[in-house]
């Protein structure tokens, strides 16, 4: 079905064609017309050429060009360039005929002295062409550089939405698994009804509120995060009461620092699960040094010989967070020695959230 805009649409080009092709018209009336004695003569002449230019125009502009030269057919372009060019010197030639026998009565003396140069004529005729042909073929190149670049956008719309469902699916997998290790916990502390358990609650609270609120940011400020640690080893510390060491110990020089969310606490939360009471005692060295440039993160647990446990799945996503969210921006350095397990981390950070 027609539109009102593809209507008016159409109009525009063929006024815009009709216009162009009144000012060749022109053209030629000027061009032929030096040394000519009679207006109505050059002008007759000039409409004979006009059926000639305009097809060889048409056939260069919307043929030959898009359908041969863009595509790089570049054979079919000159055999069929070479046709055209047959066919419209032979009507050019035809032209001087047409001067000849109908313009000047068969009076050679008395022909328009450019209508008798086929030379001349063909410089008129292909000068359109080639000034059209240029035209058309910068439009084609501007419509393909666009096309490419609209492309290059989509691709990179696909990219960044594929990286956010990834980056969603990897947090949903960190949020399941800190609730369990919290939850199983509290319910320790609920059979025997210990008196920590209402502290317990309001930590899980907190917490509970930085997963539901902060962590959908793509980036919180640092002191949060640590904060967040802070109440995640308090409740370690509940459930393992005696048998737990922890040494955390942060030097940062400014508020303003940023960092993903939930991106240390996979580190914690693995050291809590896979590491070894040593002596009656889970000990773990927690080092967080930070500036607006760059964050030094380390942690450090017991380890067993006998200790032949997997780091668990937040190891694993925690590294494919680091891909996508610090590419070429971070060092991970995991070491499962004989009686220590060891991770260190160092990222390029941001003071803007």
């Amino acid at each position: 079905m027609l539109t009102k805009q593809f209507i008016l649409k159409k109009t525009g080009q063929v006024l815009l064609h009709l216009l162009f092709w009144v000012g060749v018209l022109f053209f030629y009336t000027y061009f032929f017309g030096v040394n000519s004695s009679t207006f109505d003569d050059t002008l007759q002449f000039s409409l004979f050429l006009m059926p000639i230019t305009i097809a060889t125009t048409y056939v260069a502009t919307y043929k030959l060009i898009p359908e041969y030269l863009i595509t790089k057919q570049y054979w079919r372009f000159i055999l069929y360039s070479l046709y055209t060019i047959i066919i419209s010197v032979y009507l050019l030639m035809v032209s001087i005929f047409f001067s000849l026998i109908y313009l000047s009565n068969f009076e050679y003396d008395n022909m328009n002295p450019a209508t008798k140069n086929i030379i001349f004529i063909c410089t008129a005729v292909y000068l359109v062409v080639i000034v059209v042909s240029a035209f058309k073929l910068l439009k084609l190149n501007l419509d393909q550089a666009s096309r490419t670049k609209q492309l290059e956008t989509k691709i990179l719309d696909t990219q960044l939405k594929l990286k956010e469902q990834e980056l969603n699916y990897l947090k949903m997998q960190i949020h399941p698994h800190f609730l369990f290790n919290t939850l199983n916990t509290m319910y320790g502390f609920a059979l025997k009804k210990a008196d920590q358990t209402p502290d317990m609650i309001l930590k899980l609270s907190n917490l509970l509120d930085y997963l539901l609120y902060q962590a959908e940011k793509p980036f919180v400020l640092l002191t949060e995060e640590i904060a967040h640690i802070k109440d995640y080893i308090e409740l370690e510390k509940m459930r393992f009461h005696n048998t737990l060491n922890v040494d955390l110990k942060v030097s940062s020089t400014s508020e303003a620092i940023t960092i993903a969310p939930m991106l240390l606490i996979p580190f914690i939360e693995n050291s809590f699960k896979h590491g070894s009471i040593v002596d009656g005692v889970l000990d773990i060295d927690i080092q967080l040094t930070a500036s607006l440039e760059h964050i030094h993160f380390s942690i450090k647990n017991s380890n067993s010989e006998n200790n032949t446990s997997k780091p668990g799945i937040g190891l694993e996503n925690i590294k494919k967070r680091l891909e996508l969210l610090y590419p070429g921006k971070h060092e991970l350095s995991i070491q499962n020695e004989q009686h220590t397990f060891d991770v260190e981390l160092q990222l390029k950070t941001t003071s803007n959230v």
